[in-house]
């Protein structure tokens, strides 16, 4: 159910023709889409069990069991994301 802190995911992305969701909350949906680029949910983080785990995301999972249900934040693109981004517009 769709709501202030919870949103649906797509395991696979809709742009790579994924139909599948999930609800997660939405500092974790954020928090996979700074980590993972489309291609890589499609080719290999498209189940719970592959996102949990990915170590940075493992780390961030216990991290965030802590905090209120509601804690809202905002997700940074990891460092690898970001040199592979850069490394694309070269």
């Amino acid at each position: 159910m769709a709501g202030p802190s919870v949103n649906e995911h797509h395991l696979i992305p809709k742009s790579k023709k994924g139909k599948d969701t999930i609800t997660l909350h939405t500092i974790c949906h954020s928090k996979i889409h700074s980590l993972f680029s489309e291609n890589e949910l499609r080719d290999h983080y498209h189940t719970i069990e592959r996102l949990k785990a990915h170590p940075e995301m493992d780390k961030f999972l216990r991290w965030v069991a802590k905090k209120d249900p509601e804690y809202r934040d905002r997700n940074r693109a990891s460092n690898a994301r970001k040199a592979a981004k850069r490394q694309r517009r070269r």
